[in-house]
């Protein structure tokens, strides 16, 4: 049974920081695509981040130069840190693995306020 669980996520003052994780159990990550998500209340899914099986990283516009993904394969996770964060970042973040039919997380709050 595939099992992805986001943790990290809380709330940061804009220009703070915050690591989020995403920890797989039934899945190798290193095998695949995974990609992470943002969706803000009343917006639809936007995809954030990805990191390819051979370690090639693709990011939105919006994010380029503050977010890095990463992964590691001993732990068989992947992170996405996340720095001068603005409040427009404020969503749920999820991971999904383009494996098969595909695998959600089930996303952790991050919230961007004074």
């Amino acid at each position: 049974q595939v099992q992805l669980v986001e943790s990290g996520g809380g709330l940061v003052q804009p220009g703070g920081s915050l690591r989020l994780s995403c920890a797989a159990s039934g899945i190798l990550l290193s095998r695949y695509i995974v990609n992470w998500y943002c969706q803000a209340p009343g917006k639809q899914r936007e995809l954030v981040a990805a990191i390819t099986a051979g370690g090639s990283t693709n990011y939105a516009d919006s994010v380029k130069g503050r977010f890095t993904i990463s992964r590691d394969n001993a732990k068989n996770t992947v992170y996405l840190e996340m720095s001068s964060l603005k409040p427009e970042d404020t969503a749920v973040y999820l991971c999904f693995v383009s494996a098969r039919s595909g695998f959600w997380g089930q996303g952790t709050q991050v919230t961007v306020s004074s």
